[in-house]
């Protein structure tokens, strides 16, 4: 314990002096080339944007002049670039990546060299234009440390609404495998549970310790090293109790879920999001519907873990099948959710993708027929709406948090320009501007 104190204090202070130069301007005059205000109505043409202590206070139209404002205020001129909220992933795993060398990571890092590795992950996450993230699984005491460093301004990152470790059944996706016994027992979370009054214990221990948001595995999952399949594994009586739990206590849950069983009973017992949702069916929309919950479709994550299966090595045999059978099948399965009308969140659950390239996601969702207008709801209102931010996040408005990015093209015309952001602003803080 003491050696991560020590370490995060380090870090902490070392990225604090040199974040010391990115202190906010009194006020801070963005001249916007086009301003996309609110994601789903039309751009703007010319615009002003006033930032006082990191809060939206003014948008005018036309390039007002900075001489009139404070004699301190600071111009930021974007005047050719397109101007829009800072992008929100709803699943990201800042922790790690996947690939050949995380069985032997397991072993050889340390508590604090997975903290400074997640805070790595985090800066390249912000620096790609997400400015908000909820950190959807693990180990709990380093996921709280990085939320609130970053809050504190120690580390540069996004916002961060952290799961910690997953509630999550003996033996299912969530729980620890492809270890030797004693290494399961001492890898073990405590908050693996069985039954419902166990997994009500763990969902109350997750928020005691520092739990913003929830996150069950309702199915097992792709990267378990079991061959346990991707079927319902959290019975109904379990999910019914971490969600009248986690409520109670004012907490959100997200549920990992593929099969429709696991889907279906998740929503039944009132989840706010299904992650990866990969064979929904009709009984599904209609509880999306139902129970107003949001889809976070992943779909970065199934297309890497098919190439992955494809072209490498390193995965078992129970995962490479899994990724190529689940991966296939997420595209067309969200296609029909959208066109459906259930409620989009964007997410990816990068940490199996690259973290900073979160923004790919946006391209797949395009390419499987959503419109450049939805693609950017679902990455800022609609993500808002999910974690209960949308008085203070999703939108450039009076009175709002100024999380703004910009990029050199207008993503509503070519969506891949949200793979090249030039501009990141967090909090009124920028640290991102083009050369």
């Amino acid at each position: 314990m003491h050696k991560l104190t020590n370490i995060y204090t380090l870090v902490g202070l070392t990225l604090s002096i040199l974040m010391s130069t990115q202190l906010v301007a009194k006020t801070q005059v963005i001249h916007a080339g086009k301003l996309l205000t609110v994601p789903g109505k039309s751009p703007l043409t010319k615009q002003t944007l006033v930032i006082k202590d990191g809060i939206i206070s003014d948008i005018k139209a036309g390039f007002i002049a900075v001489s009139l404002f404070e004699q301190d205020a600071q111009l930021i001129n974007l005047s050719k670039s397109f101007v829009m909220p800072g992008l929100m992933d709803m699943h990201v795993h800042l922790q790690g990546e996947l690939g050949p060398q995380n069985d032997s990571e397991k072993l050889r890092m340390s508590d604090a060299d997975r903290l400074v590795k997640s805070a790595y992950f985090a800066n390249k996450t912000l620096m790609a234009g997400f400015t908000t993230v909820r950190d959807l699984g693990g180990s709990a005491e380093q996921s709280f440390a990085l939320r609130d460093g970053i809050a504190k301004g120690y580390l540069p990152g996004p916002r961060i609404i952290a799961a910690g470790s997953s509630v999550a059944v003996t033996g299912g996706h969530g729980d620890v495998d492809g270890m030797s016994p004693d290494l399961l027992e001492m890898h073990t979370a405590k908050t693996v549970c069985d039954g419902p009054y166990d997994c009500r214990r763990a969902t109350r221990r997750a928020i005691k310790f520092g739990a913003d948001v929830i996150k069950i595995t309702s199915t097992g999952g792709v990267l378990s090293d079991t061959n346990t399949g991707t079927g319902q594994q959290m019975a109904d009586d379990e999910l019914i109790e971490v969600v009248n739990a986690a409520h109670a206590l004012g907490r959100k849950v997200a549920s990992h879920a593929h099969a429709a069983a696991g889907i279906n009973a998740a929503l039944r017992a009132g989840v706010d999001s299904i992650e990866h949702g990969s064979y929904a069916n009709e009984e599904s929309i209609k509880l999306f519907k139902q129970h107003g919950a949001y889809l976070v479709p992943t779909l970065m994550a199934g297309d890497t873990v098919v190439n992955l299966a494809k072209t490498t090595e390193f995965m078992s045999p129970a995962i490479s099948a899994k990724a190529i059978r689940v991966g296939g099948d997420m595209i067309k399965n969200f296609k029909r959710a959208y066109k459906s009308g259930v409620k989009i969140a964007y997410g990816t659950d990068s940490g199996v993708s690259r973290h900073g390239s979160n923004a790919k996601e946006a391209v797949l969702m395009f390419n499987t027929g959503m419109t450049p207008q939805d693609v950017l709801k679902s990455a800022t209102i609609h993500a808002a709406d999910l974690i209960g931010r949308t008085n203070d996040l999703g939108t450039l408005e009076v009175g709002k948090v100024a999380d703004i990015i910009a990029t050199n093209e207008s993503p509503l015309q070519d969506i891949k320009a949200l793979l090249t952001v030039g501009f990141v602003m967090k909090s009124g803080v920028v640290f991102k501007q083009p050369e």
